[in-house]
């Protein structure tokens, strides 16, 4: 909240010092002052700040100079500098050796408070790469990526292939198969890893802004533009951008990213001046997009461009054996560290349903039951049901399950069409199919013994 956030105007004008830190004050935040550059060094060495708003124009240093200090002292405080019109060049500058953003004078109070909380937004984004560089190295090889089927191992190996490069990727597939933790993994075991991760949601933002936070604006480019904004791509400088569903992005607005992305610059709206660029784009969609083509809902050759390393996730249903190691992964993620497992047939249950949602479905059933359930097992009534009328698992012609259903069978013959379709389903894997089946693992061997011993008699 706002009044967590502590601020810092550092300005030797003592009337605009004094109109800040009351204006600031009344949005909530925690202001503090400063007449100086030194003055302002001194306090940082103190304490830390969650935003700087500097004059560029001060005796003494200047606030170009407290920018290059900051970097070495406070490396993650976003400092936003003032400047009077005819010295943009300074704050330009500044800008360059590490300044987040800029406003000229004289400017609308909401303009200035409009500027600081992008500055702010920018600190929390920091904040939260740190959180998730440190989430990626406490979990696995591949982070918060979890999977042990062929198709998953498959996508681990093309991560660790182009994770260090610097060619765009295009990642396709359902909604909850985990695109965005793809495109995170990239991003944090690549050379980009301590740059900035700047996510974006082309479906969240209206088509008529989205142009302005992608590349920008400057001062007066349109109504509501107090003063001049840095894009995402900007933002993004030397890291990753990840456009999540592309599919999605306004036709016009097409057209754009694909000169940002052939020319590796951009141009704010209202701007005359082009920005060069240096960032990985990181798109993804659940949209087929060659079907987007054909019907002229998206430009190939933005495609074309974007789909330099495609990476395709298929689908829980198709991928059942990712099951077991993410619902472990969610007990772990959400039982509040506690031990929580789950019955044999409670993990039956999880691994024949459907899962149309894939793995956010999933992960939101486990985190239900965990918050219903007080048992140090989940139980299958713990459960929330699965879709009426609809089958959750698809049963293959020719299958086991087949000849269950349209034969009259002994109970016994019943059992080892029961197991031999289970080693269908796992693909063999005996130890998936044991528990599966909720025996002992010797004691699967020693049935499939058994039975391969009648056949020879």
């Amino acid at each position: 909240m706002n009044h967590a956030q502590k601020i810092l105007v550092v300005d030797d004008d003592a009337a605009m010092r004094e109109m800040l830190a009351s204006l600031f004050a009344s949005n909530g935040y925690a202001v503090e002052t400063a007449d100086s550059a030194e003055s302002a060094l001194e306090k940082n060495r103190e304490a830390e700040f969650d935003a700087i708003l500097s004059d560029v124009r001060m005796p003494g240093k200047s606030g170009t100079e407290l920018v290059g200090e900051l970097r070495e002292l406070r490396p993650q405080t976003p400092v936003v500098l003032m400047t009077a019109f005819g010295s943009i060049d300074s704050a330009v500058e500044a800008m360059r050796v590490g300044a987040l953003d800029y406003i000229t004078k004289p400017f609308e109070p909401a303009a200035v408070q409009l500027t600081l909380e992008r500055a702010l937004e920018r600190r929390v984004l920091e904040e939260e790469n740190k959180r998730l560089r440190k989430a990626v190295d406490r979990t696995s090889a591949l982070g918060d990526l979890i999977g042990d089927s062929p198709a998953m191992r498959e996508v681990f190996a093309l991560i660790r292939k182009v994770a260090h490069g610097r060619s765009n990727v295009l990642i396709t597939g359902e909604s909850g198969t985990g695109k965005e933790v793809v495109a995170r993994t990239l991003h944090f075991h690549g050379a980009r890893a301590e740059r900035p991760w700047v996510p974006i949601n082309c479906t969240a933002i209206p088509a008529e802004l989205l142009e302005s936070e992608l590349f920008g604006h400057v001062r007066g480019a349109f109504t509501g533009a107090h003063a001049s904004k840095r894009g995402l791509f900007e933002q993004a400088e030397g890291g990753t951008l990840f456009l999540d569903e592309v599919g999605d992005m306004d036709f016009s607005l097409q057209g754009k990213l694909l000169r940002a992305l052939q020319e590796r610059e951009i141009r704010p709206v209202g701007g005359d001046r082009a920005i060069q660029v240096d960032v990985r784009i990181v798109a993804a969609t659940n949209r087929d997009l060659q079907e987007e083509i054909r019907e002229s809902r998206f430009r190939e050759d933005l495609f074309y461009r974007l789909n330099v390393i495609p990476i395709h996730l298929p689908p829980l249903r198709e991928r059942r054996g990712d099951i077991a190691p993410l619902v472990e992964f969610f007990l772990a993620k959400h039982g509040g560290g506690e031990t929580r497992g789950v019955t044999p047939a409670a993990q039956r249950e999880l691994e024949l349903r459907d899962w149309k949602g894939n793995a956010r479905e999933l992960e939101n059933t486990i985190e239900r039951a965990l918050a219903l359930s007080d048992a140090s097992e989940l139980e299958v009534a713990d459960l929330p049901p699965g879709p009426e009328g609809s089958p959750d698992a698809e049963i293959p012609a020719g299958s086991s399950l087949t000849r269950m259903a349209r034969e009259e069978l002994a109970l016994k013959d019943l059992e080892d069409l029961y197991i031999d379709a289970v080693l269908e389903y796992t693909q063999g894997n005996r130890v998936k199919a044991a528990r599966i089946l909720g025996i002992d693992r010797k004691t699967l061997y020693r049935r499939q013994r058994q039975r391969d011993e009648e056949t020879e008699d």
